[in-house]
């Protein structure tokens, strides 16, 4: 599909006079973040946190650590309830150890996601108070458990609920609610990963205590806010600064271990790293089979174990890689139709893996930028996971079908369902419905945000290192994206396996850059000899040299700048 491409409107004279520390280029980098002062450049590049907020003005937090300080005062077991996801396994084992720190009598409950499915379910609440159980702490879930929280109190258990996702009408009726996205929350950043949430709580007991902030825990939370896609701006990003600088020197034995698996080095872990190499493992078990083997890698000091487990993690994961790829050659012919793109992609069948149906609706929005919606179709009910375009927020659009729902929850972009059976029918087509009235107007085709149109010998080393500053990247602060015009191809072939990548190098009138493209292999027989080019402008290292790459996003024939269709000018 092809993209559309937004290109930046010239710098004012304000901001050129503001921003003139730095160059012209970087002046437009900064612009595009909505940094347009002086002031605010210098708090972006600082490395001391500037959003460190007060865990106290959140909502619910006095009464959550009033509650906790009296358990561990009065010696009473305390679960913390989890998600089997790389965020909720990340924040249940950061209370855990800073409970258990604090001399807590401390356990932990991830729930079966084939046998329980997401969130609070009452088998587990009363198999936990009959274990002895009087306080519940939730991560990562719970804000939408009503009923749940009301069975938990039926039988004698308190519940303190922390969570990210977003509220529903109602809130449970717990000890403390803490999630900075309620209504009338006085706490100044509402985009906490549910460790994040799980953080602040732990740093608020602390703080009681008297202790200082949880700073052996950054690494956890690092890699489940990037996990998460909780984005990279404000209080997030300086925490997953901080969480880097963390994660590369830790002493964790499982971290370490899930690093050498994943082919990565202590002190080169970035985002990416994360992204693409330690959350999907850490996911994987949670997706095909239980998420104990994940907390236990983070948890625990036995050298031995830790190998074991990381190494269980990394075939699991080729597993899921390869039940993907064959769930969504299904899932996609389901789909789409002979005719044009629907409005509402949905693909529906008892032998999909519901561990990886969330993966298999992201690759669904990837490739046809649709709302999508990938799920299982079992013996009485059917469990779904949704994933949505900024076009279009899946939650509410949820909340609009609730009376045909069973569970839901959410974000704007991603969400997860449980429907009966016999109600499938009416919800695809009222959902169906929903989508069609918001999207019908619109042009459905992916963006891509330039942040500045250059010439080849624009790009050195010096902005290699400005970008390089802007870390860490990833959703809500991305890194720049480049746009140069009629550029040569001098030579290209495909690489990696089965060819689906595209290794180039290209070429204008002063310079001469190597490029990679991937998965864009499939364009090597049809590749025009002059071409414009989106792409990140990157250091690429082979075998300890260093060498500048074009990272290539899209690739469109010479000359689609002069398109409407393809370019938006102005932004």
């Amino acid at each position: 599909m092809k993209k559309r491409w937004t290109l930046p409107q010239p710098l004012s004279a304000e901001i050129d006079h503001e921003l003139s520390e730095f160059r012209p280029i970087e002046r437009e980098i900064l612009r595009s973040r909505g940094i347009l002062t002086r002031r605010e450049a210098n708090a972006y590049f600082a490395e001391d946190p500037m959003s460190d907020s007060d865990p106290f003005l959140m909502t619910g937090m006095d009464q959550a650590v009033e509650r906790l300080c009296s358990a561990i005062e009065n010696v009473e077991p305390i679960v913390i309830y989890g998600d089997y996801d790389a965020d909720g396994i990340t924040a249940t084992s950061l209370l855990y150890e800073v409970i258990k720190g604090s001399g807590g009598s401390v356990g932990h409950y991830i729930p079966d996601r084939f046998e329980e499915g997401y969130g609070l379910n009452n088998e587990a609440l009363a198999e936990l108070k009959g274990r002895g159980a009087q306080l519940v702490v939730t991560v990562d879930c719970g804000i939408r458990a009503v009923e749940q929280v009301e069975f938990a109190r039926s039988v004698g258990l308190d519940v303190i609920v922390t969570d990210h996702h977003q509220p529903g009408r109602d809130l449970p009726n717990a000890c403390a609610v803490i999630n900075p996205k309620q209504q009338n929350n006085r706490y100044p950043f509402a985009e906490l990963a549910g460790v994040g949430v799980a953080y602040k709580f732990a740093q608020a007991f602390l703080q009681t205590l008297g202790e200082g902030e949880p700073v052996d825990s950054l690494d956890l939370l690092a890699i489940g806010t990037v996990a998460d896609l909780s984005p990279l701006v404000g209080e997030n990003r300086d925490l997953v600064r901080r969480g880097l600088a963390r994660l590369n020197q830790t002493k964790r034995v499982g971290l370490r271990a899930l690093i050498d698996v994943s082919g990565f080095r202590l002190g080169n872990i970035d985002t990416n790293s994360i992204g693409f190499g330690l959350a999907p493992r850490l996911n994987a078990v949670g997706r095909l089979e239980i998420a104990d083997p994940a907390f236990r890698l983070l948890t625990t000091t036995d050298e031995t174990e830790v190998r074991g487990i990381a190494r269980h993690l990394d075939d699991v994961n080729r597993e899921r890689q390869q039940l993907t790829h064959r769930v969504l050659e299904k899932a996609r012919s389901m789909s789409i139709g002979e005719g044009s793109i629907p409005f509402l992609l949905a693909a529906v069948d008892p032998s999909f893996n519901e561990g990886i149906v969330g993966l298999v609706a992201s690759r669904l929005v990837d490739e046809f930028y649709r709302p999508s919606i990938v799920a299982t179709y079992g013996e009485h009910s059917t469990r779904a996971s949704a994933r949505s375009i900024p076009e279009f927020h899946i939650t509410k659009a949820l909340e609009n079908c609730d009376d045909l729902l069973e569970r839901y929850g959410g974000h704007a972009v991603a969400a997860g369902f449980s429907l009966r059976n016999e109600n499938l029918d009416a919800f695809l087509d009222r959902l169906g419905e929903i989508a069609e009235g918001e999207l019908s107007d619109l042009d459905l085709r992916p963006i891509l945000d330039v942040d500045a149109k250059v010439q080849l010998s624009d790009l050195d080393w010096a902005l290699i290192d400005f970008t390089e500053r802007m870390e860490p990247c990833g959703y809500g602060n991305p890194m720049p994206i480049f746009a140069a015009e009629d550029v040569s191809v001098v030579n290209q072939r495909p690489v990696g396996s089965e060819g689906s990548h595209l290794k180039l190098t290209v070429r204008d009138e002063r310079r001469m850059f190597d490029a990679i493209a991937f998965r864009q292999g499939h364009l090597s027989e049809t590749l025009p000899q002059r071409v414009d080019l989106a792409f990140h402008f990157e250091r690429n290292e082979y075998r300890g040299v260093p060498s500048m790459q074009l990272n290539i996003l899209d690739i469109r024939e010479a000359g689609s700048f002069r398109d409407p269709r393809l370019t938006i000018s102005g932004r």
